[in-house]
């Protein structure tokens, strides 16, 4: 599937919604707040995913209908990745600070095209890494208003989590099975199986799901909902859908700035504080992205277009 040209109108088009959801997922983390503790993660996750997906099988039932055993499995495999993906980050966040976990998650932005440079044998211009550097330096200091903890187990856990979510990215965009899949239906497959994994899972997690959703009130459901319709339903298509149209490398950039809009929405909705220091890291952060998606604009052109359709290798990869 050929990647929108970078510069041009439809980069744009394939950009904005990815910034729509870094800024989506920024504002989880207030969402989540006062609904996850250490033992409810699994109920939390799969309530979260079990609303969101009964809705995408409607709007996909076409779809689903004509895929095909090959794409099936393709999406489950994602779905596995996903999985691995939510339950590293939210244990980790349960065991962590938020400063930590803002910082580490964003090492993506570098493992991504590092990782990408592997694969595809092309090394990633100086200026991006420079630009993706920027961008980590920003989250640095945008997230110290806490002050940075001693690493703990919580700390290895969202490492594994920003390696996952590079691993993701780059399987989304180099497995030949979902490479002309429908992107709803894809995505219910994806969403689908992380329901059915979650559910094994469940009676190891703590408290049952049931117990936890008759504890809610009505706030507490209003976050979930959001969670599951917004951050869920809504995000996880989108990046499916951007990841098979953009560069690895520009995908992670952009949703790197999670932390920002994180922080963004505490001040605004969440009472925090950012100080001189977390609004220089917000300067960096924006600035080091603007940059990356220039200085990718010429790779995403060289490499991505020129790949055979079907061709699996040294393609590409992103999540």
């Amino acid at each position: 599937m050929p990647a929108a040209r970078a510069g041009s109108p439809g980069a744009w088009l394939t950009d904005s919604p990815v910034l729509l959801v870094a800024i989506v997922w920024g504002s989880s983390y207030l969402a989540t707040k006062d609904i996850t503790h250490p033992d409810t993660v699994i109920a939390l996750l799969l309530l979260r995913f079990l609303i969101a997906v009964p809705l995408l099988g409607l709007a996909a039932h076409g779809a689903l209908r004509r895929l095909t055993a090959h794409e099936v499995r393709g999406g489950v495999v994602l779905g596995v990745i996903l999985t691995v993906i939510f339950l590293l980050e939210t244990y980790g966040v349960v065991h962590t600070s938020a400063t930590n976990a803002g910082l580490i998650i964003s090492l993506t932005m570098i493992f991504t095209p590092l990782a990408e440079a592997v694969l595809s044998r092309t090394p990633p211009s100086r200026s991006f890494l420079a630009a993706a550097g920027l961008s980590v330096l920003g989250v640095a200091l945008l997230t110290q208003g806490a002050g940075f903890t001693t690493p703990s187990l919580g700390d290895l856990l969202i490492l594994l989590a920003a390696l996952a979510r590079t691993a993701n990215v780059l399987v989304t965009h180099r497995l030949p099975a979902v490479r002309a899949t429908d992107d709803a239906a894809l995505t219910f497959v994806q969403l689908g199986t992380a329901v059915v994994a979650f559910a094994l899972l469940a009676p190891l997690g703590g408290t049952p799901p049931w117990e936890l959703a008759a504890s809610f009130t009505g706030a507490q459901w209003i976050n979930l909902l959001y969670l599951s319709f917004m951050c869920t339903l809504f995000a996880f298509f989108v990046q499916l859908w951007a990841v098979r149209r953009s560069s690895p490398s520009r995908v992670s950039l952009l949703q790197g700035t999670e932390p920002l809009w994180a922080a963004v929405i505490g001040v605004a909705f969440g009472g925090d504080h950012l100080g001189a220091l977390g609004c220089a890291g917000a300067v960096l952060v924006l600035a080091g992205t603007t940059w990356g998606r220039r200085a990718s604009e010429r790779p995403a052109q060289a490499n991505v277009p020129s790949l055979p359709q079907g061709s699996g290798a040294g393609e590409v990869a992103r999540t």
